[in-house]
Formats: C-alpha cells, structure tokens, sequence
C-alpha cells in the first residue's frame, strides 16, 4: 500500500499539471485576443453591433413618427425646390438681395479703386 506522503506527491504532481495547463490556455488565450486580428475582429464587432442598435433604435423612432418625418421631408423638397417654384408663380424676381437693404459700403468690402481727385489740383 501507498503511504500517506506517496499519496500527497501525486495528488500534489496532478494539481501542477493543471495549471500548467491552465496557464499554457491562459497565455494562448492572451496572445488570441491581443493579437492585432484578434483586436480588429472584436473592434469591428463592437462597432458593428453598435451600428445595429443605432439601425434599430433609428427604424423604430420612424416607425413612432411617420408623420413628422412625412413632414420634414415635405419641407426639405419644398426648402430645395423653391426657386422653380418662384418662377412658376412669377415671384422669382425677388431675391435676397432685392429684399436686404444696403447697410454697407462699397468701400468696407474692398474696393480698392482710388477715391477721385479733389478740384483745384495742380493742374487747374
């Protein structure tokens, strides 16, 4: 029969065999997720699934909202497509410019050209 110190080196020999083991998978699991694939896959997972919840919580904010959305859409086009309409209605000739007043001289916003020539110079 085994003596009680036989029995406790095995049972002791066994318990360093597993974790070895478990060491060994713990350096091949770091070396797995810091590699720079490993960094890149769970980065675009990530990315990925946020882009999902951002799809998800944005389809269901539509689905809530049609008729705001119906609306902003509405004010968009008409926003963008105004001109053509101006012209269809014969409002066209009232632009921005025609409706601001002048507040500014020319002179404020660079004309360099000289001022005139004050009378009585020298050659008169």
């Amino acid at each position: 029969p085994m003596s009680t110190i036989e029995q406790q080196l095995l049972e002791d020999r066994a318990l360093r065999d597993a974790a070895c083991e478990v060491f060994l998978a713990d350096i091949a699991h770091a070396r797995e997720v810091f590699s720079g694939k490993g960094l890149s896959e769970r980065l675009m997972g990530r990315v990925g699934e946020g882009a999902q919840d951002v799809l998800e919580t944005a389809r269901e904010t539509a689905e809530d909202n049609r008729g705001i959305l119906a609306i902003l859409l509405g004010a968009i086009l008409l926003w963008l497509s105004r001109e053509p309409i101006l012209e269809i209605l014969g409002l066209s000739e009232f632009r921005d410019e025609d409706v601001l007043p002048e507040t500014e001289s020319a002179d404020q916003f660079g004309d360099t050209s000289p001022p005139p020539a004050p009378p009585g110079g020298p050659d008169d």
